[in-house]
């Protein structure tokens, strides 16, 4: 079967929409416990690296130590592509683009 929802569909699913000059970042299962959120938007002139865009998400949240924790080891999607083992610093993360962390899941 193949998925035909788009990042946008997704977000509306999640609480919001994409708007331009925006990152929208989703938050899932522990990382949203531990940031007390499930979205974070933030408002970007241009692009930025995903580092970037974590540093952000944890600076909104004081540095939060379990927050850090959790995404630290996340699968990371940027619209619908998996990040995998590319460094964060060369991942590209434009305004418009959705972010989401998704922490390890049991048996998966």
């Amino acid at each position: 079967m193949t998925s035909t929802s788009t990042s946008a569909d997704r977000d509306a699913a999640h609480g919001g929409v994409v708007t331009p000059g925006v990152i929208a970042v989703h938050l899932w299962a522990a990382a949203r416990a531990a940031a007390g959120t499930a979205r974070a938007d933030l408002s970007v002139e241009g692009p930025l690296s995903l580092a970037e865009v974590t540093a952000a998400v944890l600076g909104e949240h004081g540095g939060d130590a379990r927050l850090q924790q959790v995404l630290g080891v996340c699968s990371v999607l940027v619209d619908d592509r998996p990040t995998g083992t590319t460094d964060h610093a060369e991942v590209v993360v434009r305004p418009g683009q959705a972010v989401q962390y998704l922490p390890p899941f049991a048996g998966g």
